[in-house]
C-alpha cells in the first residue's frame, strides 16, 4: 500500500520581504546624475563643480590677502635711495625688515624721520648713556664695537653729550658717519618710528 505523498509547502515570506525592500529602495533612491562627459555621479545629490574662473579668482584673492597681511604686519620692503648707511647699504639696495622685532644694539634698521624713510644702525637702547669723545663712541662708559668704516664725531650735532636715551626710544647712527642727520641731530628715535630690523639685503645695482 502506497503511502500518501507529502506536499512540501515553500515559505516564500523571506523572499517576499527582500523583494519588497529592494522595490522600496529603488523607489526612494535618487537617480544618479551625469557630468558633461557622461560619467555617472553616485550619491543622493551630485555636487556641481566650481567653474575654473571662479576657482582661480578665489585662489588669487586668498593669495593677495596673505601677502597683504605679511607686508602690513610682518615684513617690510624698502629700497634705499641714499648713501647714509654706506658701505653696508648702498643706494638702490632692496631691504626686507621684520616689523614686530624689537631692535638690539648693532642692528641695521629702517626708521621714519620727518616723513622720510631712513637707514641706520642702533647703537644704544632706552636708559643707555651715549658719549662721543673725539672719534670714540661710548655707551655706558664702554667703547662700542660696531662695524663702522668712518669715524664718529659730534660735528654738526644739535644735542649735548653725554646723552641719556629716553624711555621707549633708541639711539641711531648712520654708518656713513659724516652724515649727521641721525640721532646726533634728531635725538633718540621713538620705537614707533622704527620700521623693523633688516634681515635681508639685495644689491640691485652692479649685478
Amino acid at each position: 500500500m502506497m503511502e500518501p505523498m507529502e506536499h512540501s509547502v515553500t515559505d516564500n515570506s523571506d523572499e517576499s520581504t527582500e523583494t519588497a525592500e529592494v522595490t522600496q529602495d529603488a523607489e526612494t533612491s535618487v537617480p544618479s546624475e551625469k557630468t558633461a562627459d557622461g560619467t555617472a555621479l553616485s550619491g543622493k545629490k551630485a555636487r556641481k563643480p566650481i567653474p575654473y574662473a571662479a576657482a582661480f579668482l578665489l585662489r588669487l584673492g586668498v593669495t593677495a590677502a596673505v601677502l597683504w597681511l605679511l607686508l602690513t604686519f610682518v615684513v617690510g620692503v624698502y629700497v634705499c635711495h641714499t648713501n647714509e648707511a654706506y658701505p653696508m647699504i648702498k643706494d638702490g639696495d632692496l631691504c626686507l625688515t621684520l616689523r614686530p622685532s624689537v631692535p638690539k644694539t648693532g642692528d641695521a634698521v629702517v626708521y621714519r624721520s620727518e616723513g622720510e624713510t631712513c637707514f641706520g644702525r642702533v647703537v644704544a637702547l632706552e636708559g643707555d648713556i651715549v658719549e662721543i669723545s673725539g672719534e670714540v663712541l661710548l655707551v655706558n662708559g664702554e667703547n662700542v664695537m660696531i662695524p663702522a668704516v668712518y669715524p664718529t664725531d659730534t660735528e654738526g650735532s644739535s644735542i649735548n653729550f653725554p646723552y641719556t636715551v629716553p624711555e621707549g626710544c633708541i639711539f641711531i647712527l648712520h654708518d656713513f658717519r659724516s652724515d649727521t642727520t641721525d640721532s646726533r641731530t634728531l635725538g633718540a628715535v621713538p620705537l614707533k618710528d622704527c620700521q623693523g630690523s633688516i634681515f635681508f639685503l639685495m644689491r640691485r645695482r652692479g649685478i
